[in-house]
């Protein structure tokens, strides 16, 4: 399992790694200071009011995913990868920016919200476009023995990311007094956020373009209409990778996102414990992603998939069981296996749907399926969970869902074609 790379390939995995990293950071930190952006701009007598039309405008970059697929994608088709993914990263990097110097409802009242509305339906025109691309391009760029570790990094740096973003708002939050953050500490992340993007696209406009790209562009057979090729020609494909996502997307908002909450309501460990080892293991995902992607180029994409799906649908319950005994030790057993598992399937998926659609449509094909299975599972997936316990009143109704999912992804793969190595 080797991991070593050429500079070359360095330089593109970096140019791959360091959008995404600013991406999701950019992205993430509208999640991590909600309450804040909901006092300021959603001013209400109802704090719960407030913090709903919060979360309802984070909603909104998950509906724009899809449109900033279609848009990227036709861009990264007809025009090249790598100019599409730098400018992914500058239409991040503006509204981001932007929101940390928007004025607060008391300034300039409901232009605010809506201001701030318009900022992330935007960031989530980006994050639509940027994902699957640097997936897209970073697979492109490998060789035949190396495309399960160079895909790996599109998930690894999203990772990264994430982390970063929480961190920063940690550190900006104990730093300053309750008052000054919400006077004017909140807006440093976001500008910080905005200004190190000119960074990524400085390295992305850098970076040679894909050579697959190159090579349909000299043989003449790009495709002038990426978006109607892909539903006409390959619906099945996008089918298969929503199919893909709706584990991809859910494991991770419901055992990253969603499960602090659900813990604090169903155990009696501290919040702040919790936390710790809800980051823990985040991390431990992040390491993991291209570990396993590395390992799938010496046994294979398909199989890692499987197992991680396979593991996911038969031990998501007993680890619930664990989660609900109020031990912690068992609660962090729980948490770890099941992160392992997540790795397994999100190590080597980029390198195991690349080859769904051909070249020439490759960047919308995969941009468009992943975002719709994101919009329609990834981001709905802690609310489905809410729903669910409140309608059965079991407690471990959200380990039936991701296990349900697991199926079905699950069932999914089984239509993959099998890329062990000696099969390329």
């Amino acid at each position: 399992m080797s991991l070593s790379t050429t500079p070359a390939m360095k330089k593109t995995l970096l140019a791959g790694a360091i959008g995404n990293v600013l991406e999701w950071y950019d992205f993430a930190l509208y999640g991590y200071f909600a309450p804040v952006l909901a006092s300021l701009f959603f001013p209400s007598d109802s704090r719960s009011l407030s913090l709903i039309s919060a979360f309802g405008v984070f909603a909104v970059g998950f509906l724009a995913r899809p449109l900033g697929a279609m848009l990227f994608g036709y861009w990264g088709d007809t025009l090249g990868r790598r100019h599409a993914l730098a400018w992914s990263i500058l239409l991040m990097a503006i509204p981001t920016c932007l929101v940390g110097l928007l004025p607060t409802y008391s300034t300039i009242g409901v232009l605010a919200p809506v201001a701030l509305t318009l900022c992330r339906f935007l960031q989530g025109l980006s994050v639509g476009g940027e994902f699957t691309g640097s997936a897209t391009f970073l697979v492109e760029h490998a060789a035949a023995s190396q495309r399960g570790y160079v895909g790996s990094w599109a998930g690894f740096s999203a990772q990264i990311g994430a982390l970063l973003g929480s961190g920063v708002g940690a550190l900006i939050a104990s730093s300053l007094t309750e008052e000054a953050l919400h006077q004017w500490g909140w807006r440093i992340p976001f500008v910080m956020g905005g200004l190190i993007a000119v960074a990524g696209w400085y390295v992305r406009t850098s970076v040679p373009e894909s050579p697959a790209f190159e090579s349909s562009r000299m043989a003449g057979t790009l495709s002038a209409t990426p978006i109607h090729d892909v539903f006409r020609s390959h619906p099945g494909s996008v089918a298969k990778i929503i199919g893909l996502v709706w584990l991809h997307g859910v494991a991770f908002y419901l055992l990253y996102i969603y499960l602090t909450t659900y813990l604090g309501t169903v155990t009696t460990i501290p919040l702040a414990t919790l936390l710790s080892v809800n980051t823990a293991c985040m991390a431990l995902l992040a390491i993991s992603i291209p570990l396993f992607g590395a390992w799938s180029d010496r046994i294979g994409q398909t199989p890692l998939l499987m197992a991680g799906a396979a593991g996911l649908a038969f031990l998501s319950y007993p680890s619930f069981l664990w989660f609900t005994s109020n031990d912690l030790p068992s609660l962090i057993a729980a948490q770890v296996l099941l992160t392992l598992l997540v790795a397994s399937y999100m190590g080597p998926f980029f390198a195991a749907i690349a080859d769904l659609f051909p070249a020439p449509q490759r960047y919308t094909g995969l941009s468009v399926g992943y975002n719709i299975g994101a919009a329609l599972f990834g981001g709905t997936a802690p609310l489905i969970a809410t729903l669910l316990i409140e309608w059965s009143g079991n407690v471990l109704a959200p380990a039936f869902y991701l296990s349900l999912c697991a199926t079905v992804s699950f069932a999914v793969t089984l239509t993959l074609r099998k890329r062990f190595p000696n099969h390329r």
